[in-house]
């Protein structure tokens, strides 16, 4: 075995221009008017390095990238660029779901209906910072959801210990409430809800009574090893969601 390493792999300048060519058709056939649209064709050795390098470089606001519907045992594992995108960036990134058409709302109003969910921890003020930000540019329906997960408090406790479910559900309703200010209140709709159940089921299966066109959740620094499986409720959100999700990191 020699020392010396293989050189990178470049493409052909031809086929450079022949991605450039299908890239700027693509962009022609989406085209929105007022928003001005630039390409870039590059090349490196991971997709999802590439995509957070040139989002440092413009210094982006705003990462956008679809998701590709996964099956069976590949769904349990971090593989694909857009979950690197989300697990190693640290700007806002937006994921859009392939399982509905018009998943990806357009128009001077994209965002009419807006979930934003909230455990209270600082990623998720980050997040309904923004999402009352979106909101209010919008004028848009903002529903803020808060689920109360029960069972993990009961798994080793041999009877369970009792809790007062209504008083707990009354207390984070009201701390919903108090942590939207007036003047938002005064340019968007807002609702509190707070359910019981597994997180991510109860803020899809919601987003779907509501037809939202935008879930907004907050993500915490995690282990590596948390990293390997998917676990968070922010990851199965992701994966199964049939509109378009924007995540922030605390």
């Amino acid at each position: 075995f020699g020392s010396e390493t293989a050189p990178p792999l470049m493409l052909p300048r031809m086929d450079f221009a022949t991605a450039t060519r299908e890239l700027e058709q693509f962009v022609a056939s989406e085209q929105v008017p007022g928003v001005k649209v630039e390409t870039l064709v590059t090349e490196g050795s991971e997709v999802y390095r590439e995509i957070l390098a040139q989002a440092d470089e413009l210094d982006a606001n705003l990462v956008v990238i679809g998701t590709h519907g996964r099956a069976g045992f590949e769904r349990l594992f971090l593989g694909s660029t857009a979950e690197k995108v989300l697990r190693k960036g640290r700007r806002p990134v937006m994921t859009v779901p392939p399982k509905v058409p018009d998943a990806m709302a357009s128009g001077p109003v994209p965002f009419t209906r807006i979930v934003c969910g909230v455990d209270f921890s600082k990623s998720s003020r980050v997040a309904l910072d923004y999402a009352m930000s979106l909101a209010q540019q919008n004028q848009a329906a903002l529903a803020l959801v808060h689920i109360i997960e029960t069972h993990p408090l009961y798994a080793d406790f041999a009877p369970p210990a009792a809790i007062d479910l209504h008083a707990w559900i009354d207390q984070a309703t009201s701390r919903l409430h108090q942590m939207v200010p007036d003047p938002v209140r005064a340019t968007c709709r807002v609702a509190e809800l707070v359910r019981e159940g597994a997180p991510y089921r109860e803020i899809l299966g919601f987003a779907q009574e509501a037809a939202a066109d935008l879930i907004v959740l907050g993500v915490r620094g995690r282990r590596a090893a948390d990293l390997l499986i998917f676990g968070s409720t922010t990851h199965h959100v992701i994966r199964e969601a049939q509109c378009a999700v924007l995540t922030l990191h605390d």
